[in-house]
C-alpha cells in the first residue's frame, strides 16, 4: 500500500476544501440553517409531536441526510471530474500506485469533507431547536458509512460525467426530490396505506429512517433493514468502480 501517494491525493483535494470555505462549507449550513429557521422555529412551533418528538428536532435527521448526500455525490464527482477534465487523470493513472489507492485518496477526502459538515449542520442546529441523541456511535457510524457509500456513488458519477452539467443532474433531479420524499420532513407512516407501500421503493427513506433511530430510538423501517440497504448499494458502487478500473470505462478514452 503507497501510503504517500495515498496521503497525497488526500491532502490535494481537503486543501481545496480549505481554498472553497464559503462553497464547500459556509454555503451548506447557512442552507440547512434556513431550513431550521424556516421549518423548525417558524412552523414546527405551530405543529404537533410527532411520535412524541417535537417538529423541529424530528426534522433534524432529515436535513442532515439531505445535505449528506448532496455533499457526498458532489464533493467526490467534482473531485475526479476536473481530472479528468484537465487531462491530469492520466498522470494519475501512470504514476506508481495502485486503483485502490486512487480511490481511497479521492472519495477518503470526500467522505471526510461530508462527515465534517454532517456534524457542523448537528451542532447548528442545536442553535434553534433542543434534541437528544440516543444510539451516539451508531449515529456516528451511520454518518460515515452513509458518507462514504455516496462518496462511492459520487466518483462514478464524475467519472460518467462528460460535462458540467451532467455532474448536476443526479443530485438535483434524482437524489433531492427523492430525500424530500423520503421523509425528511414527517413520518412515512403519516400517508395514506397506499403511499406507505409505494414509498418503501424510495432508497432514501431507509437511509434517513436508520439515521431517525440513532437519534430518538423510532424509526419508519426496521433498522437492520437500513443498514442492509445502505451496505448493498456501498457493494453495488465498489463493483461498479471495480468495472470502471478494469475496463478504463472514461478514464483511458
Amino acid at each position: 500500500m503507497n501510503i504517500y501517494a495515498i496521503k497525497a491525493i488526500y491532502l490535494f483535494e481537503m486543501a481545496r476544501t480549505a481554498r472553497t470555505l464559503m462553497q464547500s462549507i459556509a454555503s451548506p449550513v447557512l442552507s440547512t440553517s434556513l431550513y431550521f429557521v424556516v421549518f423548525g422555529a417558524a412552523i414546527g412551533s405551530r405543529m404537533g409531536e410527532i411520535d412524541g418528538i417535537s417538529y423541529g428536532a424530528f426534522i433534524i435527521p432529515g436535513l442532515i441526510m439531505l445535505s449528506l448526500l448532496n455533499e457526498s455525490i458532489s464533493n467526490a464527482s467534482f473531485a475526479i471530474y476536473m481530472p479528468k477534465f484537465t487531462g491530469t487523470i492520466y498522470e494519475v493513472l501512470s504514476a506508481p500506485l495502485s486503483y485502490i489507492e486512487i480511490l481511497i485518496g479521492y472519495v477518503g477526502a470526500a467522505a471526510t469533507k461530508s462527515v465534517i459538515l454532517g456534524i457542523l449542520i448537528l451542532f447548528t442546529a442545536r442553535l434553534f431547536v433542543d434534541y437528544e441523541i440516543a444510539h451516539p456511535l451508531y449515529m456516528l457510524g451511520f454518518l460515515i458509512l452513509t458518507a462514504l457509500t455516496f462518496s462511492l456513488f459520487g466518483f462514478i458519477l464524475g467519472v460518467w460525467a462528460d460535462s458540467f452539467e451532467k455532474l448536476q443532474i443526479v443530485p438535483m433531479m434524482i437524489v433531492t426530490p427523492l430525500t424530500f420524499l423520503g421523509g425528511s420532513f414527517y413520518s412515512i407512516n403519516m400517508l395514506p396505506p397506499l403511499w406507505q407501500k409505494i414509498t418503501l421503493f424510495n432508497p432514501v427513506v431507509y437511509l434517513i429512517s436508520g439515521f431517525r433511530w440513532s437519534f430518538y430510538g423510532i424509526a419508519d423501517v426496521n433498522v437492520i433493514l437500513s443498514l442492509g440497504m445502505i451496505t448493498l448499494f456501498m457493494l453495488i458502487c465498489l463493483t461498479t468502480v471495480w468495472w470502471i478500473f478494469k475496463t478504463g470505462y472514461q478514464l483511458k478514452a
